[in-house]
């Protein structure tokens, strides 16, 4: 029996997948499940149906995260923090910093966990962030620390 699977079943394919398997199996175990279902034209146009849509709504979100990205990049954003002699820093500016002075400075919302920051930044000056902002888009946000 073909069968359209609605999620990744292991050993068996992933979601969207056609795929043969025994009857029994079939009966028993995945139509009972919700795991999959069975392979009429009905359900194939369906499967083609959410495919076109999901294929749609991956280009809609690229597409915004460009935008986004060419909004990070043009801006830079300005973080204060308490400094000794010589530029040395009283603590370090982490993620939760910059993504604070993003939403306030720049009134963007961007997760601070789409902020690749190998170290803590510990000095004065200026910096460029990685922001992963989708799979295929990596904007760089340019962070001033200056002294508060």
């Amino acid at each position: 029996m073909d069968i359209v699977l609605l999620e990744d079943v292991k050993a068996l394919g992933k979601k969207g997948q056609i795929v043969k398997v025994n009857d029994g199996y079939a009966r028993n175990f995945i139509l009972p499940k919700k795991l999959g279902v069975e392979a009429t034209t009905k359900n194939l146009n369906d499967l083609k149906l959410q495919k076109a849509n999901d294929a749609r709504l991956a280009a809609e979100q690229l597409a915004a995260a460009k935008e986004l990205a060419k909004k990070v990049e043009a801006s830079p954003v300005t973080v204060s923090i308490k400094a000794g002699e010589g530029g040395r820093t009283f603590g370090s500016v982490s993620t939760k910093e910059i993504g604070k002075a993003v939403s306030d400075q720049l009134k963007l919302d961007i997760d601070k966990k789409k902020m690749v920051l190998t170290d803590p930044i510990k000095t004065l000056g200026t910096f460029e962030v990685p922001v992963k902002l989708h799979k295929d888009v990596t904007a760089k946000l340019t962070v001033k620390v200056v002294e508060a």
